[in-house]
This record gives structure tokens, C-alpha cells and sequence, in this order.
């Protein structure tokens, strides 16, 4: 009996850190009456995942007979090729004389997949005549929403990077290289800036800018391709570009985008040297 007793003790300690390391992963409740094994049910079902995805591919794989409708043209419906959108771009843009005459047409352009899947168009804030154009990556979800570039907290800290050298967002034009949101986020594509640079530059020459600055990679990637090749924004910040733009070369400098400062804040000494020599250019402008 004693030895019984002793098994019985083993027992119920057993149970009761049982319990104990339940509680501590956070279990409080009962949920059945029968113990569920959860790794079992997660090993089952990616298995049946990899059966049905293994499936799938085989059959996407096998050989098909042309349908009728596989062999039948594109319709008139069907989505435009990057360098025949380029060009209908090009073409849409040239017309404009006016930004909301820009906008308007931007709004009934249908070359450029990205508007499709975005709220609103993004098309940029700002004066005519603003000494200072600043291009930055292509909208988030926050911009969609809102319509406009550099919201939310983005735009507060683009604010106080202004401030610290005696602007406002009066004395700046705001725009992205595309103008709507890519969908989740993503990074545009080159074809989709291709298709945008057109109205971009349409837009450079509208607002008549004296400086860019191009806060982003992206930013940087849209309008250097005539300048030389691609590099990332942390190798080219702080650089200093000459953007030609229809008639007019204006000098561009390359920083770092206030969203990427909100990542990683060790940043900001650089992106402040860029402020500063984005100071200095303009009073030697006589723009500040």
C-alpha cells in the first residue's frame, strides 16, 4: 500500500506541473475533454497543402489542346505594352499646359496597371513656382488613403527636417515617381516608372523648381537613368545630380526617405548632412 501510494503521489505531482507549465504557456481554460495534439493537426495540414500545391503544379504542367478562346486575339480591352504606354504617356503629358490639367489627364490614364489596384491617385501637393521639389517613394498605404504624399507620421518628420532648415512645406513641392500605391507596398517596378516619368517630368516643368531633392532609391532610380547607373540610396545619398528635364538641367540631391528614418533613426546624421548641404546650395542660389 505504501508503495501504491507513493506511485499515486508520482502521479498527481506529475499532473500538477503538467498544469503548471500549461498555465505558464498561457493555457486557462479547458476547451475539450479529450487531450488535442495541435503539432499533429499543423503537420497534417501542411502536408495536405503540399499534396494539393504539388497537385496543382502537375497538372498546370501537363500539355492542353488550344482552346478557341486561347487562340482568338487580344482584345481591345486587353492591358498595353510597356513601351506602347510609355509613349501614350509621353504623348497625354506633352498636352498639358497647367498642373490640374495634368492631373486631370493622369486621372484618365489607364496605362499604368498600378491604378487599378490603388484607392486614389497620388498626384502631389504644393505651389507653383516652390523653389524646391521633393520626390519620394511611391505611395503607402497612409498616401493612398489620404490622396496625398508624405502623411501621417512620415509627413511629421519630414516637417521637422524642413523646420531645421528654415522651410516649410510651403516653400516645397511634393510628389512620388508613380502616383498610385503599388500593391502591398511593394517597390515599383521599372516599366511602372517608365510609364509615370513622363507626367513626373510634365510635373517638374509645371511647378518650375530651382532644386530636387530625391528622397528614396526610388526617387533617385526614376530620374537617373540618363545620369548613369542604377545605385542604392545609401551609396548615392549625399550626391549631387544634374536632372535634365525637358529644356532645363536642374540639380538633384540624393537623400534618405523620412519613412526609412522612422526604421532606422542611426540615419539621421547622414540624412542632416544632406540638409545642410541642401541649405548651403540654396543660399548660394540665393534661394534661402
Amino acid at each position: 500500500m505504501v508503495g501504491d501510494g507513493n506511485v499515486l503521489d508520482s502521479d498527481v505531482k506529475a499532473l500538477i506541473s503538467a498544469l503548471e507549465w500549461q498555465t505558464a504557456m498561457g493555457a486557462d481554460e479547458a476547451l475539450a475533454d479529450q487531450p488535442c495534439d495541435r503539432y499533429a493537426e499543423t503537420q497534417a495540414r501542411q502536408l495536405a497543402r503540399r499534396v494539393a500545391a504539388e497537385s496543382a503544379l502537375s497538372q498546370a504542367k501537363a500539355p492542353t489542346a488550344p482552346s478557341a478562346t486561347n487562340r482568338a486575339k487580344p482584345s481591345a480591352d486587353a492591358p498595353l505594352g510597356a513601351a506602347e504606354a510609355v509613349e501614350q504617356a509621353k504623348a497625354a503629358a506633352q498636352a498639358c499646359t497647367t498642373l490640374e490639367e495634368l492631373s486631370d489627364v493622369l486621372g484618365r490614364f489607364e496605362g499604368c496597371e498600378l491604378r487599378f489596384h490603388a484607392k486614389n491617385m497620388v498626384f502631389g501637393t504644393g505651389s507653383v513656382g516652390a523653389p524646391l521639389m521633393l520626390i519620394g517613394d511611391a505611395p503607402d498605404t497612409e498616401e493612398d488613403r489620404a490622396g496625398a504624399p508624405f502623411v501621417a507620421q512620415t509627413g511629421a518628420l519630414l516637417d521637422k527636417m524642413l523646420q531645421a532648415i528654415g522651410l516649410s512645406r510651403g516653400d516645397v513641392y511634393l510628389s512620388s515617381p508613380v502616383f498610385w500605391r503599388p500593391a502591398g507596398n511593394r517597390s515599383p517596378t521599372d516599366g511602372e516608372m517608365a510609364i509615370c516619368r513622363p507626367f513626373l517630368e510634365k510635373q517638374i516643368s509645371l511647378v518650375g523648381p530651382k532644386l530636387l531633392l530625391l528622397a528614396g532609391g526610388q526617387a533617385v532610380n526614376s530620374l537617373i537613368t540618363s545620369v548613369g547607373p542604377k545605385q542604392g540610396i545609401t551609396r548615392s545619398r549625399g550626391t549631387w545630380f544634374d536632372i535634365q528635364v525637358g529644356e532645363t538641367s536642374l540639380p538633384a540631391l540624393a537623400t534618405l526617405h523620412p519613412a526609412y528614418l522612422l526604421k532606422t533613426p542611426s540615419a539621421k546624421r547622414q540624412a542632416w548632412q544632406d540638409l545642410l548641404a541642401l541649405q548651403r546650395r540654396m543660399a548660394e542660389m540665393g534661394l534661402a
